[in-house]
């Protein structure tokens, strides 16, 4: 488990429901939690709160067992919106609250995304949700968070894995108490699953690929939210917790970055969500 710096303690694996919609998507959903995942990761622009809140339903899993996390558009940034957009969320799923809750990208060109941080503040505030943070804020919108409302956030979802490591933004979050989450953590299955170095890991540590990069995620102290429709590949990306990557491995690992990296181009200093 990971502490958070709000003092909640919240899974060292996640879930991601990424374009899992409807029934289908909440048997997948059904399926990743008697699987033993215990946090689910969604989104308002996922359109897919719906099904998450009724795999939930459908499961024997406590809910006060389950963290729920979800994300805020930048197109309900203003106050009012959010506040509304947060319900509507909370709604969809038919949950009373939200284990987290986070911006979905700092917009920077809108500059809207400190009148929204006050709003998760405040949503805290009421229990609407338990724990605030971010996605794919880089160090400059993080100083102006804590510097114009005095609270960090406890998370930082952001882009990361073999490929584009993120040391410097993962440095960033340890100094500063905030927990790194990592989104696309097997590269959107791109071609990281067959890269060489790792083949020749996966081998060596009897292990899948996805295994060597969800391991090597989890020992460099992030939290990966892997997804997978499959209940073969849903039980084999968690299945991380029963061997250890050497230094000198992780070291090799660490090595495959790249400057540009990035699945999709999405830099944070000029992306704008929709």
């Amino acid at each position: 488990m990971y502490k958070l710096n709000d003092g909640q303690m919240i899974p060292e694996i996640g879930f991601g429901t990424y374009m899992l919609n409807g029934n289908k998507g909440a048997q997948s959903i059904v399926s990743a939690i008697n699987n033993g995942y215990r946090m689910i990761d969604t989104a308002y622009n996922y359109e897919n709160e719906g099904a998450v809140g009724e795999a939930i339903s459908r499961t024997s899993i406590p809910r006060t067992e389950l963290t729920v996390t979800s994300k805020l558009p930048g197109r309900y940034y203003k106050h009012d919106d959010a506040i509304d957009a947060i319900q509507e969320s909370l709604y969809r799923a038919h949950l009373d609250y939200f284990d987290l809750y986070l911006l979905h990208w700092p917009n920077p060109k809108r500059d809207m995304y400190v009148e929204a941080w006050e709003t998760l503040i405040e949503a805290q505030k009421f229990g609407l949700v338990k724990s605030i943070g971010v996605c794919n804020f880089l160090p400059e919108h993080l100083d102006r968070l804590e510097k114009e409302t005095g609270v960090i956030p406890a998370i930082n979802q952001i882009e990361l894995h073999p490929y584009f490591n993120q040391k410097e933004m993962r440095d960033y979050d340890t100094q500063h108490g905030i927990v790194t989450m990592d989104w696309s953590p097997l590269g959107r299955a791109s071609s990281v699953l067959k890269d060489p170095l790792l083949i020749e890991l996966a081998k060596k540590y009897n292990k899948s690929v996805g295994q060597i990069i969800l391991g090597w995620e989890h020992q460099i102290d992030t939290l990966p939210i892997p997804k997978s429709a499959n209940a073969v590949r849903q039980m084999d990306n968690i299945d991380i917790f029963d061997f250890e990557i050497s230094n000198d491995d992780i070291k090799k690992i660490n090595s495959l970055t790249k400057v540009d990296g990035r699945v999709k181009n999405q830099d944070p200093a000029e992306y704008e969500e929709f």
